[in-house]
């Protein structure tokens, strides 16, 4: 089993940047692929992006390439997502998430682990 445990989110104006982080318990981390999943209102969970578990390997969707970064930091067990340029439609509860599949850097499975997720608003 794996505890997720994100940080981060908040109120930011257009054009702002917001940095969410992810602390991991429970399992070895290096094992584990390592993602952020979003939900909007009204919507549906969305993937984000995802990194390898040991070779830094990232993907990302569409909407947020070339705006948002993520990386991780195995001695501390922690995943962090770099927002820039944040726009009105990245407002959602954005999500933690993990999974031993490699399947997730394509982003079409849905992941075994879930953090409770934290809320970011962008103000248009």
């Amino acid at each position: 089993q794996v505890q997720l445990a994100e940080s981060g989110g908040g109120l930011v104006q257009a054009g702002g940047s917001l940095r969410l982080s992810c602390a991991a318990s429970g399992r070895t981390f290096s094992h584990i692929f390592m993602a952020w999943f979003r939900q909007a209102p009204g919507k549906d969970r969305e993937f984000v992006s995802a990194i390898s578990s040991d070779d830094n390997v990232t993907s990302y969707a569409d909407s947020v390439k070339g705006r948002f970064t993520i990386s991780r930091d195995s001695a501390r067990n922690t995943v962090t997502l770099q927002m820039n340029s944040l726009k009105a439609e990245d407002t959602a509860v954005y999500y933690c998430v993990g999974d031993p599949s490699r399947a997730i850097l394509r982003g079409t499975i849905y992941p075994t682990w879930w953090g409770q997720g934290t809320q970011v608003t962008v103000a248009s």
